[in-house]
């Protein structure tokens, strides 16, 4: 835990938010090399993001940090220069890399232990992987740490920095850092100014890891200028007052010097002298406090006057408001024959700003929305009871109040709308450790990982994510030699999709195993007397013992299974979150998990009705239309149920009033009015209602808390009245429904 005293606490808590996204972009870059989609630049993008981690993680002295992402660094740079040829075992080893960073990043934020030893295996094998020398390529951490920042100052005396010079011998090995093997040449001479902004200290670089890269290929010597450096009590840590000015004898050519700064180009100033020519790559620099902003291009004889950085406060972010501007992202470009001019390129266009909000004033602002929406519809009640014409200022004031309400209610949603990518990610690595402790070799494959679900709903949906996964590893695939002997590819396959439908979110996880054993379920549910052994059930029943406490078709017990805890779990964490979970298996093909869920837990669209005088809501998504039941459309199935003919086909009619338990079943249904609803598997029923009486926004209510699960109900509401409604689940009233819509005999008789 942070120390809300420590004026570092913020600073920290950006970069390990930062760290996530940047965890996110190497899990992305290393699927598309195993999907063989990844190129020089995907290959660039998983280096800069263990680069950029390594760098932050040196501004808070967290060495065991920086330790390991070098040394993932370090590999991924032979990778980058061709010394290295990624095979499947090579990818493996990458992701448990990947996996390994994550925890130290996270263990590294809460303060928890590592595990030591998977670190040192995995490092192990990243050195044997490149042959690296473990003690060569160790980073000091008292060296890095020195570039880091410390909030208690101890400047030098200021005077004495004006001259200061260093020379650094070149390394021993004729290696080039970037793996290209070179022809012996007189060494030539160049002049470096180098000059960064604010934003490369906010982005995890360091002065020193370039000045040590120039080192290895060629003789250096480093001057630092710091006539920008203003009185310790004037001193902004935000910007930046430094520049270098670096002589280097080398035998290596222009493009190899450039590149070592490749990755800092857009974000500093700098210029590269040689036989008295000279080239520039320049950057505009941060806007300084009240300095108006203006549309000329600024030079970089303007801009040197402007920036630099002091070594004591290289790693402080800069504040949100700062933004770098690209002068000219192709003055690399310029033949060496002709000086420069400069650039009249316009300015790059700026990313897209982002604040970082505390969740807790995103669910009190839904709150408010919630209660907005019930002081709307009491107001419009209200109005109509009062009998105004409809074309009165009022009502015309209402109308635009309650679109006004939608559309707050609708932004305030996109802010807690959240990508389901970081948990299919998550699940990417249930799946490698799952199959490592089975023995199966199993790919993940995902789709749709840019659908957005309420953030809430991402949270609680990463356990019953990860039972399904072991289960779909352990249980739906089979090993190695039975899937060849099946005439199927050694590797098995799970994909995880999720899209939008119907108003819901439909999250699927298949596999292309050897599906479900239903005389292996029923005969295990026989045997622990879940059911009756002469009982007759469909295929469909029999897949669902699968959600029965205590029921497990493992022989033995595992790692990951065998203890009949699991897929309970799954179904009653969905069903909390008022959605649904369903399995289709084919035999020999494979078996689908499908879960649907509402978009949001705070507001939904319903259809207000009557029912033996009750107030119900029916959520309007899973409504496909409304009829009048004539005559002709009624027919007998059974003693006592009947079913409605809809166009050309049939559905069962169910009495709501009567499954809720509210009414008998009414002598004669003709001139009804029923609701027809639409199953995600494409199955219809038709409720029979008394009365529609509105449509209407309504903020849901949860009653799990208070009454736990109740059939048939998925939460409540507060009326524009004031009168309390629940919300149905019109799919789990029609799965648990006994459809009688006719009296029996007696009961006729009797009445």
């Amino acid at each position: 835990m942070s120390d809300p005293n420590d004026p570092m606490a913020e600073i920290r808590v950006a970069f390990f938010q930062e760290c996530e996204e940047l965890l996110e972009a190497l899990q992305d870059g290393l699927t598309s090399m195993e999907d063989g989609s990844g190129d020089s630049e995907t290959i660039n993008v998983v280096f800069r993001a263990v680069h950029s981690i390594k760098g932050g993680a040196g501004a808070f002295g967290l060495d065991e940090l920086v330790q390991f992402a070098h040394r993932f660094e370090t590999t991924m740079d032979a990778v980058r220069a061709g010394e290295l040829t990624v095979d499947t075992e090579a990818l493996k080893l990458f992701f448990r890399a990947a996996d390994v960073l994550s925890d130290i990043v996270r263990a590294s934020r809460d303060a928890l232990e590592t595990d030591q030893s998977a670190i040192l295996a995995v490092c192990e094998e990243l050195i044997a992987l490149t042959g690296a020398d473990a003690e060569e390529d160790e980073i000091d951490p008292a060296e890095f740490q020195a570039t880091g920042l410390t909030l208690d100052l101890d400047l030098p005396d200021l005077d004495a920095l004006d001259d200061i010079a260093v020379d650094l011998p070149p390394l021993t090995s004729a290696d080039s850092l970037f793996g290209e093997d070179t022809i012996a040449r007189e060494p030539s001479k160049y002049t470096i100014r180098f000059k960064p902004t604010s934003e490369l200290y906010a982005t995890g670089n360091e002065p020193l890891y370039l000045f040590r890269t120039l080192r290895e290929i060629g003789v250096v010597k480093i001057d630092i200028n710091t006539q920008c450096l203003p009185e310790l009590s004037k001193l902004e840590p935000e910007n930046s007052y430094l520049e270098w000015q670096l002589k280097i004898e080398t035998e290596e050519n222009e493009n190899q010097i450039r590149e070592v700064f490749d990755f800092v180009s857009d974000i500093c100033d700098l210029e590269i002298k040689s036989n008295g020519m000279d080239a520039e790559v320049s950057c505009l620099p941060d806007i300084l406090p009240n300095e108006a902003a203006t549309d000329q291009v600024v030079s970089s004889s303007e801009v040197s006057n402007a920036i630099a950085t002091p070594a004591q406060t290289e790693n402080l972010a800069p504040s949100a408001d700062q933004t770098v501007e690209n002068a000219s992202d192709n003055a690399a470009e310029i033949p060496l024959e002709v000086s420069p001019k400069p650039a009249q390129t316009p300015p790059a266009t700026k990313p897209r700003a982002t604040v970082r909000v505390d969740l807790e004033r995103v669910d009190r602002l839904v709150n408010l929305v919630g209660e907005l929406v019930i002081n709307q519809a009491m107001l419009s009640q209200s109005v109509a009871q009062i009998g105004l014409p409809s074309n009165t200022p009022v009502f015309t004031g209402l109308d635009e109040l309650q679109q006004l309400t939608r559309d707050i209610q609708d932004s305030v949603m996109m802010i807690r709308a959240q990508p389901v990518k970081s948990l299919f990610q998550r699940m990417a690595r249930i799946v490698r450790e799952a199959s490592a402790d089975v023995g199966k070799t199993v790919r993940l494959k995902t789709d749709g990982d840019a659908t957005e679900v309420d953030k809430t709903v991402i949270e609680r949906l990463a356990d019953p994510l990860t039972h399904m996964i072991r289960n779909a590893v352990d249980h739906g695939l089979e090993d190695s030699k039975t899937r060849l002997a099946n005439g199927k590819p050694e590797t098995g396959e799970i994909t995880l999709s999720a899209r939008h439908r119907s108003g819901r979110v439909l999250i699927e996880i298949s596999d292309d195993g050897a599906g479900i054993d239903r005389k292996k379920v029923l005969k295990k549910a026989q045997e622990k007397e879940l059911v009756t052994k002469d009982g007759q059930l469909t295929d469909s029943e029999i897949d669902n013992l699968l959600f029965l406490p205590g029921f497990s078709t493992a022989d033995k017990i595992s790692n990951l299974s065998g203890r009949g805890v699991g897929m309970d779990v799954v179904r009653s964490s969905i069903q909390a979150l008022g959605g649904r979970v369903s399995i289709n298996s084919t035999p020999g093909k494979g078996t689908t998990f499908s879960i649907s869920l509402p978009l949001t837990l705070a507001v939904l669209d319903g259809m207000v009705t009557q029912v033996a005088g009750q107030t119900l809501v029916v959520p309007l998504n899973t409504i496909e239309e409304t009829l009048t039941i004539g005559k002709s459309d009624l027919n007998t199935l059974g003693p006592q149920t009947s079913v409605l003919k809809v166009r050309n086909g049939f559905v069962p009619l169910l009495d709501l009033g009567t499954e809720l338990g509210y009414r008998k079943p009414k002598p004669d249904y003709v001139d009804s009015i029923v609701l027809l609803i639409a199953h995600e598997d494409g199955s219809r029923a038709a409720l029979v209602v008394d009365e529609i009486n509105d449509q209407r926004q309504v903020v849901i209510k949860g009653l799990q808390e208070s009454y736990g699960r109740v059939p048939g109900i998925a939460a409540a509401t507060i009326l524009g009245d004031g009168q309390i409604a629940l919300i149905l689940d019109p799919v789990d009233i029609v799965a648990g429904a006994s459809g009688r819509t006719k009296l029996s005999t007696e009961t006729a008789l009797a009445g």
